[in-house]
């Protein structure tokens, strides 16, 4: 989706437009910064000149067109002690801990959506030596930000670290108060009434850290420091910075470097369970022309040494996991021969010794430029009959088409059929009709993922893997791009497909974090008879939690984390 921050950041460089009467600034006698900003989200000083004075607290010329300034308060807790002063060409340099007087015409900036921030066209700065930088302290999450608008505070209550999307894009870390966010649809029904609490829990608790410029794509990010660690779900300790109001909510405009506590990274999980089945979406793995040639492709890795690195990273993560058997998602549709990026995958999970082995269908499963896939290793199961591929209806170019394929431990024992799928994801690109976003939470494409559901749980019906064995053992593993409350996984789950995860007792499982809201997109779903021998689930949050930097393009290729931008799962059977 393309974003509103580089239209929004040309808005509030525009000079404040001005009621026509208003006066011209004139020396006077100052007020109190509090009398200006009032109690209300709007001045009721709004086109009137006045004069005010106070103490630099936030510079942000370059970045933002203006400065902030603080004085020593009116006494009423209501109303806010600083004001965002938009500057000119020609106005004079202004650093922290300057005393001002401005002679300034009051305005309210557009913020986005229905907030305006404050602030005073200036054509006369004076001045007038320096004076202690103003600090004020919240120990809690305020009822309200209005009345801290402006000023510069430091927050003494606990903060999580909730996303890390827009870091590199705009400088931004999304933090909350009291816990982690989570994608609404994720705990609730979209439509309920449980759904817009938490959404609308999610707006009070959540607080935007930003870098003071609206700088597209920054070369640095000047408030963290390279290898500091940025887990979602990090804690936050003493976060400094002056209360903002733009891009459609309120931030903290950073002016001390940022302090992380990161929960140390989790070890690889371990399930009970003689037969172990994992899934998990490998975030495009393309290997250009398979001979190390073809780059950049149209995904994925740009250049060989990335291709590298992206595998080294997921190789680690496959081996740490230890399956028999793993559904594979966003594998590039280049057909089974050893150029193919699902042959070269399997021979580097088999460099220095292993067994194993791909799926072959032929061709595709599908015609969409990515596929879905499964491996699993020789000496532990073997293939009953043929893989089976769902092709038409929404299966094409929009949700990928599932593959379908019974397996039997070398030991012995009941045939378990596994079912790789990857459903359309939320993107609105030519969607139409029911197919657009209804507004609900669910994104587009929702009508399409839950015909998806339906169709393949008709399929699955009518045994087309030709495994004959007729014990029920099936299940589904992927990304259904829907969250666990979401049309499509609630439908499948109505249908007697039980949640492995809600099974095993697993308490909050996510796999996914996006927008600073954390939730599951990769399910796995059991048939009834499978539930019963289902000994454990478990997800690795070695990807999820982590920023974008740890990944191929620029992290360590020795580790696995951030090998995709999905956790992994694993599930372990008694069959």
């Amino acid at each position: 989706m393309t974003s509103l921050r580089p239209l929004l950041a040309f808005a509030l460089s525009i000079p404040l437009a001005l009621p026509a009467c208003a006066a011209t600034p004139h020396a006077g006698a100052a007020i109190p910064i509090g009398q200006v900003q009032g109690a209300g989200a709007r001045s009721s000083m709004e086109g009137r000149a006045v004069v005010v004075e106070g103490v630099v607290t936030g510079a942000f010329i370059a970045g933002l067109g203006g400065f902030f300034m603080q004085d020593a308060g009116d006494g009423d807790a209501a109303t806010s002690d600083a004001i965002f002063v938009a500057v000119e060409e020609g106005a004079p340099a202004v650093s922290v801990g300057d005393r001002v007087r401005v002679h300034g015409i009051v305005g309210e900036r557009k913020a986005g959506g229905e907030g305006t921030l404050t602030a005073l066209h200036a054509p006369a700065i004076e001045k007038r030596g320096t004076a202690p930088v103003p600090l004020a302290v919240i120990d809690a999450l305020p009822p309200q930000w209005e009345p801290w608008e402006g000023m510069q505070v430091r927050i003494a209550a606990p903060l999580t670290l909730s996303g890390t999307d827009a870091l590199g894009r705009f400088g931004e870390l999304t933090a909350s108060f009291g816990g982690r966010l989570w994608q609404p649809s994720e705990v609730a029904a979209p439509g309920s009434a449980e759904f817009t609490r938490v959404t609308a829990d999610n707006e009070r608790r959540r607080l935007l850290l930003d870098d003071g410029s609206a700088e597209r794509d920054p070369a640095a990010v000047w408030y963290v420091t390279d290898g500091q660690p940025l887990r979602t779900g990090s804690m936050l300790t003493g976060v400094q910075g002056i209360v903002d109001q733009r891009h459609g909510g309120y931030r903290l405009q950073l002016t001390a470097p940022l302090a992380t506590a990161a929960p140390e990274r989790p070890a690889p999980p371990h399930v009970q369970g003689r037969l172990r089945v994992a899934a998990f979406n490998l975030e495009n793995l393309f290997n250009g022309d398979g001979r190390g040639g073809g780059f950049p492709t149209q995904r994925g890795a740009r250049t060989l040494q990335q291709l590298q690195a992206q595998t080294a990273k997921l190789v680690a993560t496959i081996r740490a996991l230890d399956p028999d058997i793993a559904a594979l998602m966003e594998l590039e549709n280049d057909g089974y021969g050893p150029e193919s990026s699902l042959a070269q995958l399997v021979d580097a999970l088999n460099a220095g010794g292993g067994d194993w082995r791909f799926v072959d269908t032929g061709s595709g499963p599908g015609p969409d430029a990515i596929r879905v896939g499964l491996i699993y290793r020789g000496g532990q199961v073997r293939l009953r009959g043929k893989p089976a591929v769902l092709e038409g209806g929404p299966f094409g170019e929009r949700s990928r088409a599932p593959l379908a394929q019974a397996f039997v431990p070398a030991r012995g024992g009941k045939p378990l059929v596994v079912v790789a799928n990857h459903f359309k994801s939320k993107g609105c690109s030519e969607a139409t009709g029911p197919d657009a976003d209804q507004k609900d939470g669910q994104g587009c494409w929702n009508a399409l993922r839950l015909d998806s559901a339906q169709r393949l749980d008709a399929w699955l019906k009518t045994d087309p893997t030709g495994s004959g064995s007729g014990s029920g053992l099936t299940v589904l593993l992927g990304d259904f791009n829907a969250y666990a409350m979401e049309d499509p996984v609630r439908w499948l789950r109505d249908a007697g497909w039980v949640d492995a995860f809600a099974q095993a007792g697993v308490g909050q499982p996510y796999s996914y974090v996006y927008n600073g809201l954390t939730g599951r997109l990769d399910h796995a779903l059991l048939s009834p008879a499978l539930a019963g021998k289902l000994r454990g689930a478990a997800e690795w949050h070695s990807n999820a939690d982590e920023a974008k930097r740890e990944g191929y393009a620029e992290g360590d290729a020795s580790v696995p984390w951030r090998s995709s931008d999905h956790d992994p799962l694993l599930l372990g059977f008694d069959l």
